[in-house]
């Protein structure tokens, strides 16, 4: 029977990894923190309009990923292979595959805000906050994608420190702008939304420049230009468009099913919208630890694969499962700890407050299951190389399960809040058989990278 991993530089090196990219999420978090604690203490009804802006802005993160992702897998097999030579070409791809879906999501967004958060709420006040927040915020839009697709590529390589000097740059410009141009202080004009709007719009320009600054002087392995990065190889869009493109297609329908979900509760007045952004901000952050060791063990897993390993898998996937529900159970423990503290620093109503503790309770028990199914699925299974499997499991959850259930329990039968929060979460628990069933199998072990005689 093969046993756990017992070498501590395994551990070592791969907590170093996970707490890397969980400072890196925890400051990223953070921004979005900030923005919903000023604007939650300024007013409720810009607090959910920002959150529900922020649906849009979780879409867009959920593409980003998507087209990320697939630079990561073949990046970090090629690395386990010592071939750095094709990971500009990825690069290159990456970028043509997320800056257009910026783009598209851009001008939906800027020509229709109204009809778009239409969709998520009937609340008119709500609309109208989030219209101002909207026209702004979509001007990230472009810039965030360009910057987190060379972050991700960067991490493939297992160049992870950047990630979190960007993303802490951006968390102190952003309190600050916040506070000055929310409240208008210092003679500045009180904005209130638009304020936020405004610092996030700053904050995302410094990252870019940031990001860029690093490839030119800091970064030496792969040298990035914007001459390799627009003079690509283009039989590379094969090798991408196979690994990202299931990935993609999985991040897009699970950030639409984010927004449908929202969509649910904010039909069910502006208490269940501010309460489901104070939630999930809190279970973001809180997570992050969690989510970090899902993207560490994608990176080990490929690695190992590049490098040939396929016969350490076995007490690594073992090792790495047992990591996952540790963090799970010690996620949840802290979330329903946190739950009480987290709420006085809102200025929200009764109502607003019972539901907030209400989904936390929820979303304590359930993180259980996605510290470890999530993790084995976008970790393990995706960092194998099978990148198809999550897109046909979440698929199958999201539009015959969850959707369904959650919409009838709101509208049909008119369920409490908290049961239809349940409803929208519990595929978090139950994903973890097919997830179990799949690895088991072993059949997501497959190599993506081309023959060295290929890459030449």
């Amino acid at each position: 029977m093969t046993g756990v991993i017992k070498e501590k530089a395994f551990y070592k090196s791969f907590m170093i990894l996970t707490l890397s990219i969980a400072l890196q999420n925890l400051l990223t978090y953070s921004v979005n923190l900030a923005d919903n604690v000023m604007l939650g203490a300024y007013s409720e009804t810009a607090l959910s309009g920002s959150a529900l802006c922020n649906q849009i802005q979780f879409l867009l993160q959920m593409l980003v990923v998507g087209a990320g992702e697939g630079a990561v897998v073949l990046g970090s097999q090629y690395w386990g292979k010592r071939n750095l030579q094709p990971i500009p070409h990825i690069i290159g791809v990456a970028l043509r595959f997320g800056g257009a879906l910026a783009v598209v999501l851009f001008a939906i967004v800027f020509f229709m805000p109204g009809q778009v958060l239409g969709l998520l709420t009937n609340d008119q006040a709500v609309i109208a906050e989030g219209v101002k927040y909207l026209q702004i915020i979509c001007f990230t839009y472009i810039i965030f994608t360009v910057t987190n697709i060379l972050v991700a590529s960067l991490r493939s390589i297992g160049v992870v420190k950047i990630g979190y000097v960007i993303s802490f740059s951006t968390l102190c410009i952003n309190i600050c702008l916040n506070s000055l141009l929310i409240y208008g202080r210092l003679g500045l004009p009180r904005l209130g939304i638009r304020g936020a709007a405004i610092a996030t719009l700053v904050s995302r320009c410094v990252e870019l420049v940031i990001v860029i600054f690093y490839l030119k002087y800091k970064e030496h392995n792969l040298n990035l230009t914007l001459g390799k990065l627009i003079h690509i190889d283009t039989s590379y869009i094969k090798d991408y468009r196979k690994v990202s493109l299931p990935v993609l297609m999985n991040q897009a329908q699970w950030g639409l099913a984010q927004m449908v979900q929202t969509g649910i509760l904010g039909h069910l007045g502006a208490a269940a919208i501010a309460a489901n952004s104070i939630a999930t901000i809190v279970f973001q952050i809180i997570s992050v630890v969690a989510y970090g060791a899902a993207s560490a063990s994608g990176i080990v897993v490929g690695r190992t694969i590049g490098e040939g390993g396929e016969h350490k898998l076995h007490s690594l996937v073992k090792t790495l499962q047992i990591i996952f529900i540790t963090l799970g159970v010690l996620t949840g423990l802290v979330i329903f700890l946190a739950r009480k503290p987290v709420l006085m620093m809102y200025n929200i109503s009764p109502e607003a407050h019972a539901l907030a503790l209400q989904f936390m309770l929820v979303l304590a028990i359930t993180t259980v299951g996605t510290a470890y199914q999530m993790a084995c699925d976008t970790g393990i299974i995706r960092g194998g190389g099978d990148t198809s499997f999550s897109m046909k499991m979440n698929f199958i959850s999201m539009w015959f399960i969850i959707v369904p259930l959650s919409a009838i329990a709101a509208f049909a039968l008119h369920w409490p809040p908290v049961v239809v929060f349940f409803l929208l979460k519990w595929d978090q628990l139950y994903k973890a058989i097919p997830v179990v069933i799949r690895l088991r199998s072993w059949k997501w072990v497959k190599k993506v990278t081309r023959l060295d005689t290929e890459t030449a």
